[in-house]
């Protein structure tokens, strides 16, 4: 699995003094960051297409389009026509049809491993880089062993243990990408651990759970949203890749990866119909990667001063 790049952390200084309730005042930096961001072409443009995607799996099941899971044999690996757009699959499955089923699959696959990642990542990192000392290195020396495991094989393992499915495989790979989400929060609490105004707060005796939640997270929210965008393009493909395996997603139902695999399994007889899924694949991949590329410079320029 290819390794995750871990995003640099640049955390900007609060940019007035506390306000009444103990939070700092960003709104004027996010506004720069937004507008930075509406001027990137390449990341409002995967933006677009990542925004055409989640509509396309929210709203799919209304297309007038054929059954995804609706077999026709006599119509089997048939090219684009009129009848079907994207032509048929080995079983004579409208090809679009299950592009589309496997959009919604394959994102709410992303989103349940990303939420897995973020969960048992985050809170682990800010704790670790705001408290220190024995439970920071406790928990470092933790991520760093799960981080010299080659992410595929650890993700095969788990699955080996548990069990094929979507779940365990999302689970799976929500275990392998967690670590790197725990760096990034960890050196972001560290960052802004020893500002003023933390310090204030916890001079006041505030409890380290309120800290680490209302003034800690929110600090750290630019370089793990940075992060969050270049996983999730790892973890699709990493879903897909489990899928070709057939430990993902589990006949009849349809993800990119499991399309790639029967379109392989088939191609000394038809060469298109591994082409759709795998096209998908990468656009998707890519447009994360851009969008992520976007919000890293925006955020990066934001905390260097316009």
């Amino acid at each position: 699995m290819t390794e995750t790049p871990t995003t640099e952390v640049v955390t900007p200084a609060p940019e007035s003094t506390l306000a009444a309730d103990g939070t700092t005042t960003t709104r004027r930096s996010r506004s720069r960051v937004m507008r930075r961001l509406r001027r990137n072409r390449g990341a409002m443009i995967a933006a677009g297409f990542i925004a055409l995607l989640i509509l396309v799996a929210a709203l799919g099941g209304l297309l007038p389009l054929p059954d995804p899971n609706k077999q026709d044999l006599v119509n089997r690996l048939s090219g684009p026509s009129g009848d079907h757009w994207l032509g048929t699959d080995s079983f004579g499955r409208d090809t679009l049809s299950r592009l589309v089923a496997a959009t919604r699959v394959t994102l709410l696959a992303a989103t349940e491993g990303l939420l897995v990642a973020v969960v048992l990542g985050v809170p682990l990192g800010l704790l670790a880089g705001y408290v220190g000392g024995a439970t920071d290195a406790i928990l470092s020396r933790i991520a760093d062993g799960l981080l010299s495991l080659p992410g595929l094989v650890l993700a095969l393992a788990i699955v080996g243990v548990a069990g094929p499915g979507l779940t365990n495989a999302m689970v799976a790979i929500g275990i392998v990408f967690a670590p790197r989400f725990y760096r990034v929060g960890r050196s972001a609490a560290q960052s802004v651990s020893h500002e003023t105004y933390i310090e204030a707060v916890r001079a006041d005796g505030v409890p380290t759970s309120r800290i680490l939640l209302r003034h800690i997270l929110p600090n750290s929210s630019g370089p793990l949203l940075v992060q969050a965008s270049f996983a999730v393009g790892f973890i699709i493909t990493a879903e897909a890749s489990l899928s070709f395996l057939g430990l993902g997603v589990q006949v009849p139902d349809a993800s990119w990866g499991s399309m790639v695999r029967e379109g392989f399994a088939h191609v000394h007889e038809s060469t298109f119909a591994i082409i759709p899924p795998a096209v998908m694949i990468t656009l998707t991949v890519f447009a994360f990667s851009q969008l992520g590329d976007g919000l890293r410079d925006a955020l990066g320029r934001d905390s260097r001063g316009s």
